[in-house]
């Protein structure tokens, strides 16, 4: 290694060592009850101090703002003021609990913005609160982290990999229990049809994400890998006439796919085909691929037979969109390592990736041309672009 190197390492060594010592020294300060009655006393300081705390109390309290957030879905509140402002006298009509039941809960849902309290004493819509009408993603996931808590009871049971009585997301995502579906291509239509309603009510988070970022007006043939019961390429077809599209998924959710396409008078646009797409080929013929919301269900292993899988299944030239959240996405890194990151770890499976370890897998798969794609609200999902050689390497 030359000279000039070794200097340039040797003080980028120095100046990190300084950084983290000036680093633990400043957690040291802070720790100390002294430093802590004193910052919270001195004019400069005490709006930090007041803030930190204030951030730190929001943590500890999360769950019970979220059971807040719950009880308001579960007696239809957001959806009771979205026709005007009423009191509570008003409301007591509608909503079927003890009168100071229901003032404690108005009083908690205004505290976290979820309602206003006007001058009049009348409730109507907060600014969180607004977004809920007529939601239904939103909606269904609050009530669904019904089972997500009940496996977070006890989070280092789950961080040590012990799943005993512990079995709720497992349950209901059936594919991910090897366990008891080692073949989850085998599951009935009955077996997948909760967690494929769920995926039909929440998908538009990420869908209307990829349909604002991405023009498919030059693609004539669509494949949807895990494609659930087709609402996303519904509204394809609805956008783009002339685009054909294929869903392929489990067994028992193309058939449910496949109703809902015949229902909907769609079959000469849309048809749906089962499989494992770990297993097998994919249909061929496509010039475009998405996968939406798929692979953070998976490990590494998995994924990488998914996007050879899925190189293989285009057509020469043809392009892939990846759309999921994901980890490191810049100033939404609560979403992927904290919240997205126990909730895999509670199904059994899969973990959030950046862009950047997404991309690496689509190299080693053989995509070229990986871009990231503009996305209007991040924390909904980030898009990555590829595309499959015009002469793929042997």
């Amino acid at each position: 290694m030359p000279q000039s190197e070794r200097v340039s390492d040797q003080t980028h060594s120095t100046n990190r060592s300084f950084s983290d010592a000036l680093a633990d020294w400043r957690n040291r300060v802070i720790a100390s009850p002294r430093f802590q009655r004193w910052a919270a006393r001195f004019p400069l300081t005490r709006w930090i101090v007041r803030r930190q705390a204030s951030a730190l109390f929001d943590v500890m309290a999360g769950f019970v703002y979220s059971q807040i957030l719950l009880a308001c879905v579960k007696v239809n509140l957001f959806e009771i003021l979205s026709h005007g402002a009423l009191s509570q006298e008003e409301l007591q009509r509608q909503i079927y609990l003890p009168e100071a039941g229901l003032k404690r809960l108005l009083d908690a849902a205004v505290s976290i913005r979820l309602i206003t309290k006007r001058k009049d004493d009348r409730y109507a819509l907060g600014m969180l609160g607004a977004p809920l009408v007529g939601n239904r993603a939103l909606t269904d996931m609050i009530v669904h982290h019904g089972d997500f808590y009940r496996d977070l009871q006890d989070p280092l049971a789950l961080l040590r990999g012990d799943y005993s009585g512990k079995a709720a997301m497992a349950e209901y995502w059936p594919y991910i229990d090897q366990a008891h579906d080692p073949k989850p291509e085998s599951l009935s239509a009955e077996r997948v049809a909760n967690y494929s309603k769920l995926m039909a009510h929440t998908q538009p988070l990420v869908t209307a994400e990829v349909i604002d970022s991405y023009s498919f007006v030059n693609h004539r043939h669509l494949l949807d890998i895990g494609g659930g019961q087709g609402g996303f390429v519904t509204q394809l077809t609805s956008l783009y006439p002339n685009l054909k599209c294929t869903i392929f998924d489990l067994p028992g959710v193309a058939q449910l796919a496949n109703t809902y396409i015949k229902n909907n008078n769609l079959s000469n646009k849309i048809n749906a085909v089962g499989g494992n797409f770990f297993d097998g080929e994919l249909p061929k013929g496509a010039d475009i691929a998405t996968l939406i919301r798929v692979i953070f269900d998976h490990d590494d292993h998995r994924v990488k037979l998914l996007l050879r899988n899925v190189f293989n299944a285009l057509e020469p030239g043809g392009s892939l969109i990846l759309a999921e959240p994901m980890a490191g996405t810049p100033g939404q890194e609560a979403m992927g390592d904290a919240y997205f990151g126990f909730y895999l770890l509670a199904m059994g499976r899969g973990r959030p990736r950046t862009h950047q370890e997404i991309s690496q897998l689509l190299i080693k798969s053989g995509f070229e041309g990986i871009r990231l794609l503009p996305s209007a609200i991040p924390l909904n999902a980030q898009i990555i672009y590829c595309k499959k050689p015009m002469i793929s390497a042997a």
